[in-house]
């Protein structure tokens, strides 16, 4: 893929938030899409991953939409100089998760992150800042809540409550299986908020978690291993 980051990599927090500002008013948090192929993005840490100058290995995992097989993958090893600051990890993982969509020779019709999108203090997540820097659209789906309350969803795959912050809707808790955690999803570019969940779900047919974020997260981690 040929990607061309359209701003310098920041070297304070404060610089890093001027960038979400300046980029969050192209977001297009609308649109359907039928992808093709689809790619998984993730990052793994050395260590706790708190520190600067951390080991990272972030992989992009592009699989087949229809029957999640893989059809390519490519991993970067780098260092995160940026400082841990909460709301502006994408500045950890962007430098090096860049090289690695990079290294793809497909270019996928959809981006799933391992993180956030609208569902941020600033409404610029990782998921809209990768697909701004791409074009392409993305979505967020998260593990865990950052930002927001909600109410529990109901029990079964497909139940969904809204993820709000200050009243407005800016993300959904989905239960992508029966009885499991919920996952929290937003949107990153390019994608509405109810396609992105339909999205999640195509892509989580078995597990909690959606295939591309788990090809991606065990690409990572083996080759943070080895590095």
């Amino acid at each position: 893929m040929e990607i061309t980051v359209p701003h310098a990599w920041p070297a304070t927090p404060d610089e890093a938030e001027a960038i979400q500002h300046d980029l969050r008013g192209q977001v297009v948090a609308s649109g359907t899409v039928a992808p093709r192929t689809v790619a998984g993005l993730d990052v793994s840490y050395a260590g706790d991953g708190h520190s600067t100058h951390t080991r990272v290995a972030a992989a992009a995992v592009v699989l087949d939409a229809s029957s999640l097989e893989v059809l390519e993958e490519s991993v970067a090893v780098g260092t995160s100089d940026f400082p841990y600051v909460p709301g502006l990890f994408a500045f950890r993982e962007l430098p090096t998760l860049v090289e690695a969509l990079r290294g793809l020779s497909i270019t996928p019709d959809l981006l799933v992150c391992d993180g956030y999108g609208l569902a941020h203090p600033r409404r610029f997540g990782l998921a809209c800042h990768v697909g701004i820097i791409t074009g392409l659209p993305a979505i967020g789906i998260a593990k865990t809540a950052f930002v927001g309350t909600h109410e529990p969803p109901g029990p079964k795959r497909g139940d969904r409550s809204p993820l709000l912050i200050d009243g407005a809707e800016v993300g959904s808790v989905l239960r992508t299986q029966d009885g499991v955690k919920p996952v929290f999803v937003s949107v990153g570019h390019r994608v509405g908020l109810d396609e992105a969940c339909r999205l999640a779900l195509a892509l989580a047919p078995g597990y909690r978690l959606p295939e591309t974020t788990r090809r991606a997260d065990r690409l990572s981690r083996d080759r943070l291993a080895t590095a």
